[in-house]
């Protein structure tokens, strides 16, 4: 059983890791041949800062003793927020778009906000397993949430606080904590999420037209309307990588957060239903590593980072499929963009070594 541990995930990482590289290649080629030139310039970008880079800090994080990741986890998180607040100074953050989540290190930007899905679910597995009571818990909890939260409104990336929060939650009631603190938590997040849905038109129009998906076509509904052609064109064994029309500058976002659509277009049902499959597989492994890990930090650091990339996923998905409302969340994986496939490749690697630890 360690053997398939140890096995399987990366198996299937990888192989969700080339089929993104192949739908990449394709959904980026026109776009980037109107704006550069080079038809492969995004492919080429993705590879070299976002897949090599990634492979490297997971081979380091899953060589890196977990008691030390566990010391760290503090400071982890400290410099994360650090860099966080960077993207708001005018020499090293860039806005696009009307956000500011990126910084730029000379020929490369980054996007730090991607990086504390990872760096608080270690912080929220190390204070969970710290001898203390309920309270501390919860007051331990809220306190680390509170500046997270301020700088990502601030940017704004709801998208990644909602699964930041999302995915804490579902770590805080699997490690056994009172039941009431779950109930507080969610209605917390629940009230803010109104106000923030208020706070902001837009936000406001995506989830009307989550509730009304034809009340604005050409508007507010353009996206996922583009989106579900996309997909209906697939049919069951899709039109062959390449092939997609919706490519051609009709779907937005798509070659990063619509690229779900994209890659359902060229490969159909058959392939949309491997891909969704290879996330339920991710899933269990991580829970089954999570069930054999050595201690407590462990267990819950896996429960943790094996619902983060899968709930995202479902999240990603379930938007472009007209089930959930639209986000700005990237595909585990498959999205263009460097910064999220090094996280969620760091988080491989730290599942990995928890399950040679078993």
């Amino acid at each position: 059983m360690k053997k398939k541990s140890e096995i399987i995930l990366p198996i299937v990482v990888l192989v969700q890791v080339f089929l993104g590289i192949l739908v990449l290649a394709s959904a980026s080629a026109s776009i980037a041949q109107e704006k550069v030139k080079i038809p492969f310039y995004f492919l080429k970008h993705q590879i070299l800062f976002g897949l090599i880079p990634g492979i490297i800090l997971m081979f380091i994080f899953f060589k890196l003793p977990l008691s030390v990741l566990k010391k760290g986890a503090i400071p982890l998180l400290i410099l994360n927020l650090l860099t966080c607040a960077l993207v708001f100074l005018p020499k090293t953050g860039m806005e696009f778009s009307g956000a500011s989540r990126w910084i730029v290190l000379g020929p490369i930007s980054l996007q730090p906000a991607e990086f504390l899905k990872i760096t608080f679910l270690i912080y929220l597995a190390a204070w969970l397993t710290k001898k203390k009571n309920d309270k501390e818990v919860l007051i331990g909890f809220l306190i680390i949430l509170f500046p997270i939260t301020l700088l990502l409104i601030f940017q704004p990336d709801i998208s990644t606080l909602g699964i930041i929060i999302l995915s804490a939650i579902i770590m805080y009631f699997l490690s056994n904590t009172p039941f009431w603190h779950i109930i507080l938590i969610i209605a917390l997040a629940f009230s803010g999420f109104i106000f923030l849905t208020k706070a902001a038109p837009y936000r406001a129009a995506r989830l009307k037209t989550f509730l009304e998906p034809k009340m604005d076509p050409l508007g507010a509904g353009y996206q996922l309307g583009q989106s579900l052609i996309a997909i209906g064109s697939g049919g069951p064994f899709g039109k062959g990588f390449g092939l997609s029309s919706q490519k051609l500058g009709f779907l937005p976002g798509s070659f990063s957060d619509s690229i779900f659509a994209i890659f359902a277009e060229e490969t159909g049902f058959l392939g949309s239903f491997i891909l969704v499959a290879f996330f339920l597989i991710f899933l269990i492994r991580g829970f089954k590593i999570s069930k054999k890990a050595k201690d407590e930090f462990s267990k819950i650091l896996a429960q943790g980072i094996s619902s983060w990339i899968v709930l995202q996923a479902f999240i990603n998905i379930g938007a472009m499929t007209g089930i959930l409302p639209l986000t700005g969340i990237p595909l585990p994986f498959i999205s263009y963009g460097g910064s999220h496939l090094i996280a969620e490749l760091i988080g491989v690697g730290i599942l990995l070594n928890i399950a040679k630890q078993t």
